[in-house]
């Protein structure tokens, strides 16, 4: 069966489903899940500067970052496992200023969400998971930057009963210290 590149727009503007182009077959399948001609033909532009994985246990949440300068459009796609994944709008002069929206990426499903710069992003980990970004811009240290996974201003509904619990829940040392989403507003009034 073959599946070709599908795009959909999202309340968040720049915020892109994608369903990558599959062929499956009796070896398996092939999955391409970016090419520059077919975005390009569909309006969007995004040009690669680095590429890296994670992998990440059940009950691990990576939230909610961005870079503060160099703001890097990501095109997110969870290659094994499931991870539901967050985006929240922090561009002030966006109509989707500090909406959030959650989506289910699935390994053997090959979605994919093309961030847009100007954007946090996060994921809980519902299965053991290897995530791919595929980045419009470096990743530089200097910038990096982050709001509280359970910023209550925000409200992201991530859905704990799905690894059974808050006591399962996995927090590297960086995401227990992030500011609040108040906080990050005093210090930087968004993301330009």
């Amino acid at each position: 069966m073959i599946q070709k590149f599908e795009f959909h727009e999202t309340e968040i503007p720049g915020l892109i489903e994608i369903t990558p182009f599959n062929a499956d077959d009796i070896r398996g399948c092939f999955t391409k899940d970016y090419s520059k001609e077919v975005f390009e033909a569909n309006g969007i532009t995004h040009d690669l500067a680095e590429v890296f994985y994670t992998t990440s246990y059940k009950g691990v949440i990576r939230a909610l970052h961005f870079q503060r300068d160099r703001q890097q459009a990501k095109l997110v796609r969870c290659i094994h496992g499931h991870v539901f994944d967050v985006v929240v709008d922090l561009r002030p002069d966006s109509p989707a200023f500090k909406k959030w929206l959650g989506f289910d990426l699935i390994g053997e499903k090959h979605n994919e969400i093309l961030v847009p710069g100007g954007c946090a992003h996060g994921y809980l980990v519902l299965e053991e998971s290897i995530v791919s970004y595929k980045c419009g811009e470096k990743f530089y240290g200097e910038f990096d930057d982050g709001i509280m996974w359970n910023d209550p201003d925000i409200g992201v509904e991530w859905g704990l009963e799905r690894i059974g619990g808050i006591d399962n829940l996995i927090l590297a040392d960086k995401d227990k210290n992030l500011q609040s989403f108040a906080e990050f507003m005093n210090r930087y009034g968004g993301l330009k």
